[in-house]
C-alpha cells in the first residue's frame, strides 16, 4: 500500500510559482482596466472592428467575430482598425501585463 493519506509537501518551485501567480498583474480586474482600454499603452486587442468598434487580438478572432456579427457585410481585412499602429509606446510606462497560457 502506498501513502496511507499522508499530505505531501510542496515544493520551493511550487510555492514560488503561486506567490508569482498571486502578485503578478494579469490584466483583470480594476488593476488591469487600463491595460485593456487600451488608451496609455495599446491594450491587449490589436483590431477593432470598424462597424461596431468590438475589438478582437488578432485577424482570425476579428473574422470570426466579423462572420457572427456582420454577415451580410463583406469581410475586408483592410478596413480593421489597428490599435496598436495607432498608440505610440513611451518606453517609460509599462507594457500590458499579459501572462499567457502554460500550454505551449
Amino acid at each position: 500500500m502506498t501513502g496511507k493519506a499522508k499530505p505531501k509537501k510542496h515544493t520551493a518551485k511550487e510555492i514560488a510559482a503561486k506567490i508569482d501567480a498571486a502578485n503578478t498583474n494579469r490584466g483583470g480586474g480594476k488593476a488591469g482596466q487600463s491595460d485593456r482600454s487600451g488608451v496609455d499603452k495599446g491594450g491587449h486587442a490589436k483590431f477593432e472592428c470598424p462597424h461596431c468598434k468590438t475589438t478582437a487580438p488578432d485577424v482570425k478572432s476579428m473574422q470570426i467575430h466579423h462572420d457572427a456579427r456582420h454577415p451580410k457585410i463583406p469581410f475586408d481585412e483592410s478596413k480593421l482598425n489597428n490599435l496598436h499602429a495607432n498608440c505610440v509606446a513611451e518606453p517609460s510606462k509599462p507594457k500590458p501585463g499579459v501572462r499567457g497560457s502554460f500550454k505551449k
